[in-house]
């Protein structure tokens, strides 16, 4: 009888041991020290924007540009002036992988003409956000910044409806002969007046927006501060016209455009030597998109 208690005992003992590592092996194979809050949770880090380096700005822009733009440096009889002004000054930074810049500037008879040039290659922190993210935040605060004014209800119109479109007739037909106000036809909203860097001082002296050399003193769309769609990823342009503390009337325009994770800015100001002149703000503009275009241009060679 002692016998067989003892080996109903023993296999009691195994049938709890096999037992034991049957619902062992029911995890899964996870061992304990397993957190179970890893699964599913990695995170994949933000792309890195295109560019790794930054041009080097003094040579950025060629000698047939600087001669457009810069026309005293034509007028210099002596070579070693000549060439110091091609070259151009660099503009003090700390770390060139980020930031780098060049500024010219020349006198003429007629003028003296400013140009800079500035490459800010940015880089994000944070791996949720993409080096292209951020300096997209970046340019949309400088074109918050600039204030550009609203384009004009005509052009909002013929951006969205062309002139042979089925339905255009149709509209001006209906709206001839709904009985509102015949004068409303054809009308045109105006931008609001911009004021120039120094604040306050209308872009033109009738006040109305229009640099004060366009034809008869009115707005042209062309030639308003304005959101550019054919540079970079984006990029807009501003032209502001500055006479305090001067009888000449300075011109300053502005491109800034971003290409991947680069914001490129361009500044090119004039200031005639005679009182009253006024720098023909078409000219100065096709001058600053033409260099915008071919700074663009190289770096995405």
């Amino acid at each position: 009888m002692q016998r067989k208690a003892y080996v109903t005992g023993t296999a009691a003992l195994l049938a709890a041991l096999l037992a034991g590592c049957t619902s062992g092996s029911g995890s899964g194979g996870r061992t304990d020290d397993a957190n179970p809050d890893d699964a599913g949770t990695t995170t994949v880090a933000a792309q890195p924007g295109k560019y790794r380096s930054l041009p080097e700005p003094c040579g950025a822009v060629d000698h047939d540009t600087l001669d457009a733009m810069l026309p005293g440096i034509r007028q210099l009889t002596d070579p070693d002036q000549r060439d110091k002004a091609y070259q151009g000054e660099a503009t003090l930074t700390y770390n060139t992988e980020r930031k780098v810049g060049c500024h010219w500037k020349v006198e003429s008879s007629d003028a003296t003409d400013r140009l800079s040039v500035d490459f800010e290659r940015v880089v994000s922190y944070d791996n949720a956000v993409s080096d292209d993210d951020q300096a997209r935040n970046l340019f949309q605060g400088m074109e918050t910044a600039a204030d550009l004014p609203e384009p004009s209800a005509s052009t909002s119109a013929d951006a969205t409806t062309s002139p042979d479109s089925p339905d255009s007739s149709s509209s001006s037909a209906s709206s001839g002969s709904s009985g509102s106000d015949p004068s409303a036809a054809g009308a045109t909203t105006t931008p609001t007046p911009k004021a120039t860097a120094s604040g306050g001082t209308p872009a033109s002296p009738d006040g109305s927006g229009a640099p004060s050399d366009s034809p008869s003193g009115t707005a042209t769309a062309d030639l308003q501060p304005r959101v550019l769609t054919d540079l970079g990823d984006e990029a807009y342009l501003n032209d502001e016209l500055n006479t305090s503390g001067s009888t000449a009337e300075q011109r300053t325009v502005t491109v800034v455009f971003r290409t991947s994770n680069v914001v490129v800015t361009l500044e090119y100001e004039e200031q005639p030597t005679v009182g009253g002149a006024v720098p023909d703000s078409k000219e100065m503009q096709d001058r600053a998109r033409d260099l915008a275009s071919q700074l663009a241009d190289a770096l995405n060679g």
